[in-house]
């Protein structure tokens, strides 16, 4: 697949990537032409395999290459130190300028908080894939493009749940859902144009990559998937074994 993938470019390759990751929020929406409810076990189960997918992904794919790519050592470490503290910030930063749906009375009102967090969280989802790809290692963005896939699946009927039980005709929920995952292509087009433009910058620009996904995977996607103490345990081994069928997929294709 790799070799097939090959003889297009990095950029064609991280927009294409970063239009799947999107789409796949609206992938999970259609979910609701089917059922009203879903298996709550279930979902902690994917949601927690999606955050070990990402995790290996975040670490085999970025951290790693960024280190490398930054001469090794001291510096790479530095440089990797940096930049996935400084993503972090940036996560961090946006969720404090966002306001909380507790600021705000009634459900449907919550409901497009909710729905506003999640379309700015997915833009460093984008850059990420973005990055991962301009890297010029096909398999690590392909490697982050199918975590983040598999994550907005779950993510993107979430979206359209709430808004079905507020009295959302089910096309509507679903093209809002499909909507927020659609700032993924933007960061995906912005993380493979500045690697374009320098190269220089790409050991940073992968570590800020890999510090905004860590703080969604530890912030959001754990603490949402392990909400339920019942599926604690078994989430948990979802978590694991998300993580190394990444690890393994992740060197050795």
């Amino acid at each position: 697949m790799t070799e097939f993938l090959s003889q297009f470019n990095n950029f064609s390759l991280g927009i294409i990537a970063s239009v799947f990751t999107g789409l796949s929020a609206g992938i999970g929406a259609l979910l609701i032409l089917f059922t009203k409810k879903t298996s709550g076990k279930l979902m902690n189960g994917a949601l927690g395999a999606a955050a070990g997918i990402m995790m290996a992904a975040t670490s085999f794919s970025l951290v790693s290459p960024a280190i490398e790519s930054a001469g090794g050592g001291l510096k790479g470490a530095f440089v990797a130190l940096l930049g996935i503290l400084l993503g972090a910030v940036f996560l961090d930063v946006s969720d404090k300028v966002l306001p909380t749906s507790e600021s705000f009375s009634g459900s449907l009102r919550s409901t497009w908080i909710f729905i506003a967090a999640i379309t700015i969280h997915n833009f460093p989802e984008g850059l990420a894939v973005g990055v991962g790809f301009a890297g010029g290692n096909i398999t690590a963005g392909i490697a982050l493009a199918l975590g983040i896939g598999i994550q907005n699946i779950p993510e993107g009927l979430a979206v359209a749940l709430p808004l079905i039980k507020e009295g959302y005709p089910k096309w509507k929920a679903i093209l809002i859902a499909l909507l927020t995952g659609l700032t993924e292509p933007l960061g995906g087009l912005l993380g493979v144009s500045i690697i374009g433009l320098s190269t220089s910058i790409l050991p940073l620009a992968m570590a800020f990559a890999a510090g905004a996904m860590l703080f969604v995977i530890c912030h959001e996607i754990i603490p949402e998937a392990q909400e339920n103490v019942e599926n604690s345990k078994f989430t948990t081994y979802c978590i694991v074994i998300g993580f190394v069928i990444m690890m393994f997929l992740d060197n050795c294709f």
